[in-house]
């Protein structure tokens, strides 16, 4: 069940990567997060009175509101922040391919903080997904692209690389959180709550709260982020968090991480990309790679 909860999860993803891209090209990728949290907080909150009696988890410990909260604010606020700034520079297809590090970034993580060995099939593993993506990232359309081209194509591949961090950090943090089979559904709502109050705090302290809620008035970005918040932040992160209560987080960080792969004829049919051959055997190599990562 957690497996087929993570192959979800990485369907649910591709879809929000797009719309969201859509909606960030429209009016810029914060106004997006900081509008797409606020409409999963209310899903979220509504999904847990009807399942729990109550709106908050107000009985959980003090300790799971640390853990799963700094988890919410590392991979909800600042990951995808990243993430949607990635979406808007460098496009989706190329987004999620840099965020498939985030397994290897666990893994990486969990040997330097936790302890845990590194087997050399792993090593290996780490090697085919950092090298697939690196091989993807370089090769560039044309050759004769404008510097400032180059350089926003650079820091967009940056930005989700920030993303992939964000949201290793924040798995880790939420297996924390969940320990002892705490509900997933109140795991999700205290992530959320937390994300959404710290983000919407920042937006009001910066003054940018009377822009952000003017640019609800395009309908179509409305449309689009409703659309989004309920099939990514709310759906999807709320089955990330059963894959990894069910699964193994490493066979949980695999399976999630497949969009890349979803994503190839939606980037050549939507977006008018050309997907090289290279794009392909890159992409296969460095899922490749985090399969042998946590599946050997």
């Amino acid at each position: 069940m957690g497996q087929l909860a993570a192959v979800v999860t990485s369907l649910c993803w591709t879809i929000t990567s797009i719309i969201f891209t859509f909606a960030g090209q429209r009016v810029g990728a914060l106004k997006v997060n900081r509008i797409r949290l606020a409409f999963a907080i209310l899903w979220t909150l509504l999904m847990h009175l009807l399942l729990q009696g109550q709106l908050i988890p107000l009985d959980a410990a003090p300790e799971r509101w640390l853990w799963l909260g700094l988890s919410g604010i590392f991979g909800l606020v600042l990951g995808d922040l990243f993430l949607f700034q990635a979406f808007v520079m460098v496009g989706p297809r190329i987004s999620t391919l840099v965020m498939a590090l985030s397994p290897v970034l666990s893994a990486l993580a969990a040997w330097l903080w936790l302890g845990e060995a590194l087997r050399p099939a792993q090593v290996i593993g780490i090697l085919l997904t950092v090298g697939g993506i690196t091989w993807v990232v370089l090769e560039r359309t044309s050759g004769q692209a404008l510097i400032t081209d180059r350089k926003r194509y650079a820091l967009g591949v940056l930005a989700a690389f920030g993303g992939a961090a964000g949201q290793s950090i924040g798995l880790l943090m939420a297996k924390v959180g969940l320990e002892g089979g705490f509900l997933s559904i109140s795991g999700l709502a205290i992530r959320m709550l937390v994300s959404a109050v710290a983000i919407w705090l920042i937006t009001l302290l910066a003054g940018q709260a009377p822009a952000t809620l003017q640019s609800m008035r395009d309908r179509r970005v409305l449309g689009l982020i409703l659309a989004g918040s309920l099939i990514g932040p709310f759906l999807g992160v709320w089955l990330s968090i059963v894959s990894i209560q069910l699964a193994p987080v490493g066979v949980a960080s695999t399976l999630m991480s497949l969009n890349p792969i979803f994503l190839l004829p939606f980037a050549y049919l939507l977006f008018k990309e050309r997907v090289s051959p290279r794009a392909v055997l890159g992409t296969l190599v460095s899922m490749a790679g985090i399969a042998l990562l946590f599946l050997l």
